[in-house]
């Protein structure tokens, strides 16, 4: 396929910029800001454009188009109410400057999505501001890192995260100033109490914890383990990156858990991956709650909302603006469709399918842990290299048969990982399918190994040097 500058030529134009009739400013510019050239942009029609971007869009496997079990990712499907309701006039037409008193509708979904949030969490207070999940752990650990200095901790400098966490954890901690601690897992999957135990010292600030963590299983010693924190004056960290699994059934706030970052772009429907859009809502107890950034949305006695300036303790603005209102409006409007209930079944079905899908492909397959699995599971593809290929061969010819492949090498504590994750919106005759053809790739390794060397080849582009891509970036256009 043809880059879009390939279908460049002199002189064509997509649209007609009428003569300018107002009077033309004279700014000073300074110098090192105009450019000496032109940008070089491609020349073509209106018509050039749409369908060369269509055709880009049929090259793209998307969760519209196919099956996506990206482990821990929650690639799930997306209703387009929501996508109305994000392009109500009301909602995408305004701007962030705009007096409160002509926006009152936008901060009013804004105050019931932290309200329903806060239910669902069981926190006391949410900030909307930032973008995404990892942008909701660092916004979490700098509000510990205030709330614990302002108590005098000063000694405070080391965060536990386990060995099974997804490794945004221990950078977010670290990029807040705080030393990283490992703790290992035990031989069911779950954090090592006795290891702990001897890792929480008193410079300990915080534990970071995923529940159920990244192998699909529920820290069912979870009560021990905020006990183990809260003892030593630590606070306990919710990656709620997998909060999808447990929603509607059990709150963080009810486990102990101090803070509690969300993912809108996972749990509650709306799009993510490629860079954005994401939303990272943060919830805390009511002790850390004047360490959110500000604002926050209020409502007054008369019933009128409002942004909360007023927070001297806030760790201060951690996102231009408020947060990705677009995303917001769509997780509220899933929020409303579901209701209650709908949120606890969509959880239901999301642990349902993924224990179908692991005890299916447990005929066949080394699972990592025998537990019943929460909304997630992975397989140890160790037993591939008998047959001479790994689990990178093996997901390359799952492109084929038209489903993206599960995450791979992660968690690290697994080897030659494949962690798959079905989700709720999935139905019996997808995971079917995916079972089968779980079952005959492995049939091929065992007889044509070559061919999964040579995977995909039904592919736009065939097997790439993924060292080569990586090392010898071109994310830009070069005709020369």
């Amino acid at each position: 396929m043809k880059f879009i500058f390939e279908h460049s030529v002199e002189g064509k134009k997509a649209f007609r910029i009428e003569e300018l009739d107002v009077p033309v400013s004279e700014i000073d510019f300074p110098k090192h800001l105009l450019r000496d050239l032109p940008p070089e942009l491609p020349q073509v029609s209106e018509l050039d454009i749409v369908r060369h971007y269509t055709q880009l869009e049929k090259l793209n496997h998307s969760v519209d188009s196919g099956f996506y079990p990206l482990g821990s990712c929650t690639m799930k499907y997306n209703p387009f109410i929501n996508d109305e309701t994000a392009s109500y006039a009301g909602f995408s037409k305004i701007h962030p400057y705009e007096e409160e008193d002509t926006v009152q509708g936008a901060l009013e979904l804004m105050y019931n999505l932290q309200q329903s949030l806060c239910e669902i969490t069981g926190m006391d207070a949410i900030t909307l501001q930032p973008a995404a999940g990892a942008h909701g752990e660092l916004t979490g650990m700098l509000i510990i890192r205030k709330y614990l200095l302002d108590k005098g901790f000063t000694n405070k400098t080391k965060v536990i995260v386990p060995d099974s966490a997804h490794g945004t954890n221990p950078a977010s901690a670290k990029m807040a100033g705080f030393d990283i601690v490992q703790v290992k897992s035990d031989e069911h999957g779950l954090v090592d109490i006795q290891d702990l135990k001897m890792n929480m010292t008193d410079e300990v600030a915080a534990v970071m914890l995923t529940n159920p963590n990244t192998l699909g299983i529920f820290e069912k010693n979870i009560c021990e383990i905020q006990k183990i924190a809260h003892e030593k004056n630590a606070l306990l960290y919710y990656d709620g990156a997998n909060l999808n699994a447990i929603m509607g059934k059990v709150r963080p706030g009810d486990m102990g858990f101090d803070v509690v970052h969300l993912n809108l772009h996972k749990t509650f429907s709306t799009p993510h991956g490629m860079g954005g859009p994401g939303s990272g809502p943060v919830g805390v107890k009511k002790h850390l709650s004047p360490y959110l950034p500000k604002p926050v949305v209020e409502m007054d006695i008369d019933g009128k909302y409002y942004f909360d300036n007023n927070m001297p303790l806030s760790i201060g603005k951690v996102r231009s603006f408020y947060g990705n209102f677009s995303v917001m409006v769509r997780a509220y409007t899933y929020i409303l469709m579901m209701g209650k209930d709908g949120l606890r079944r969509a959880s239901e079905l999301a642990v349902l399918n993924a224990n179908y899908m692991r005890v299916k492909l447990s005929k066949s397959f080394k699972i990592s842990h025998e537990n019943v699995c929460k909304h997630e599971f992975v397989i140890n593809g160790s037993a591939l290299k008998e047959y001479g290929v790994k689990t990178l061969d093996f997901v390359k010819m799952l492109l084929d048969n038209g489903i993206h492949p599960p995450t791979v090498y992660f968690p690290l504590i697994v080897e030659e990982a494949m962690m798959i994750e079905p989700t709720e919106t999935e139905n019996k005759e997808t995971l079917d399918n995916t079972i089968r053809v779980f079952e005959d790739i492995l049939k091929v390794a065992k007889t044509e190994p070559q061919k999964l060397h040579d995977a995909p080849f039904n592919t736009p582009v065939r097997r790439l040097d993924e060292t080569k891509a990586t090392k010898d970036l071109k994310v830009r256009y070069n005709s020369k």
